[in-house]
């Protein structure tokens, strides 16, 4: 699905309800909230916070998709094609950041092994 896609549906289930999409700062508070979910989960994972015995793992993939969820309701509420805009980003990235970092060798290229 595309980005666009996934705005279209966000948007199908949001306009069923009357509140609508909430205001920008609730939405930034979602979203804070979803990330430091996230943000808890992958210091457990990786970091040096251990969990407490009794608690459960997390699905990282979820807690990603809670922030995704989030930003496209902000994308959404403030009219942002979310599809164009990553593109926009990506443009940017490639060429400002192209030389930033040491390139992977081509696959079967002999000299890198």
């Amino acid at each position: 699905m595309t980005l666009a896609t996934h705005q279209q549906r966000v948007d199908r289930w949001i306009g069923q309800f009357e509140e609508g999409y909430f205001h920008p700062l609730t939405n930034l508070a979602r979203l804070t909230e979803e990330v430091g979910e996230f943000a808890r989960e992958v210091n457990h994972r990786y970091g040096q916070k251990t969990k407490k015995p009794d608690e459960p793992d997390a699905d990282l993939a979820m807690e990603m998709a809670d922030i995704l969820f989030v930003l496209i309701c902000m994308a959404n509420r403030e009219g942002i094609d979310l599809e164009d805009a990553f593109d926009r980003m990506m443009a940017k990235v490639e060429s400002r950041d192209a030389n930033r970092w040491t390139r992977k060798a081509p696959p079967g290229d002999i000299a890198a092994s």
